[in-house]
């Protein structure tokens, strides 16, 4: 029997792993699927505390992650396939076999990226089709790219791609970008970024490689074809949440409401729609270890 079990391995996962086991509470962290979460396919995370200096996002999750372990944490490598949440103690198996009873959870699994659903995308992907620049830029130096998308995401793609990219096509679906203002101004005045406004993505052309994209301007209706080498989605991301279904509170979009099934606690972009920040994440994932503490002191379990 766990006293806490944490899925996930971002930077929420390893901060609850870092307070629980702070807390002498021996926590279980399952990995998942991307053993670091998102950070590991970014590159220089500028926007996180205690670096004056920009430090890389897999370097950043090693050093979260080797502080878990030094209080503590033990870590399984391994997916989540069922959960029950609906019955104490809470149960889950891991990888179709290994059962663990806990008598808290904390879920911190994340998100993924949206891919755009388009002819030649799912067949394609590994081939041209991309959605992480910090794992595929190097393989397209001297080339032409696309991105797609208007946040701070895509900006961040696009601009990382030009240290390899001979130029970088953004097409975004509006007229103007969602992205911050300083993600927005990097990208604007970067010599090697062409936006191509109001514009989707309809078709990936390429028989065993990306070779262009077919767009449709959503004001003339007018199609044409971009030739290219690769294309990167960068629209958004969707909650890991489909594990949990029916057993927890979610909003419309499958985000984690917390603090309705007792025991069971959320932190990070599983909850969070808005900020989805490892900064937030990290937050979040003190909180429900503190959170999960005080459930088990009131149960007398700790």
């Amino acid at each position: 029997m766990r006293n806490v079990t944490i899925i996930g391995s971002g930077p929420a996962g390893l901060t609850a792993a870092i307070y629980a086991a702070r807390a002498n509470l021996s926590p279980l962290l399952i990995e998942g699927l991307q053993a670091g979460g998102q950070l590991t396919t970014t590159t220089e995370v500028e926007n996180y505390p205690g670096f004056h200096h920009a430090i890389m996002g897999p370097e950043l999750m090693k050093e979260m992650r080797a502080q878990a372990e030094r209080f503590g944490t033990e870590f399984l490598a391994g997916e989540v396939t069922a959960v029950d949440l609906k019955h104490s103690p809470l149960s889950l198996t891991v990888n179709g076999e290994e059962r663990i009873e806990t008598r808290t959870l904390i879920i911190a699994s994340g998100a993924s990226a949206i891919q755009l659903g388009v002819l030649g995308e799912s067949r394609l992907m590994g081939h041209g089709v991309s959605t992480c620049a910090t794992c595929d830029g190097y393989f397209f130096r001297g080339k032409e790219l696309v991105v797609v998308g208007g946040g701070d995401s895509a900006m961040e793609e696009a601009t990382f791609l030009t240290k390899f990219a001979t130029r970088v096509f953004v097409v975004h679906r509006r007229d103007k970008l969602r992205a911050s203002k300083i993600m927005q101004d990097r990208a604007l005045k970067n010599e090697k970024v062409t936006f191509i406004w109001n514009s989707v993505v309809e078709e990936i052309l390429g028989k065993e490689v990306v070779t262009g994209v077919r767009l449709r301007n959503l004001q003339t209706d007018q199609t044409s074809d971009l030739s290219c080498a690769g294309m990167f989605v960068a629209i958004g991301h969707n909650p890991n949440t489909s594990l949990f279904a029916g057993q927890t509170e979610m909003d419309a979009k499958g985000y984690i409401l917390t603090k309705n099934v007792p025991g069971v606690f959320a932190a990070g972009d599983v909850q969070d729609s808005r900020y989805r920040q490892a900064v937030t994440a990290a937050g979040s994932g003190c909180m429900a270890a503190m959170d999960a503490e005080r459930y088990l002191e009131a149960l007398g379990a700790h």
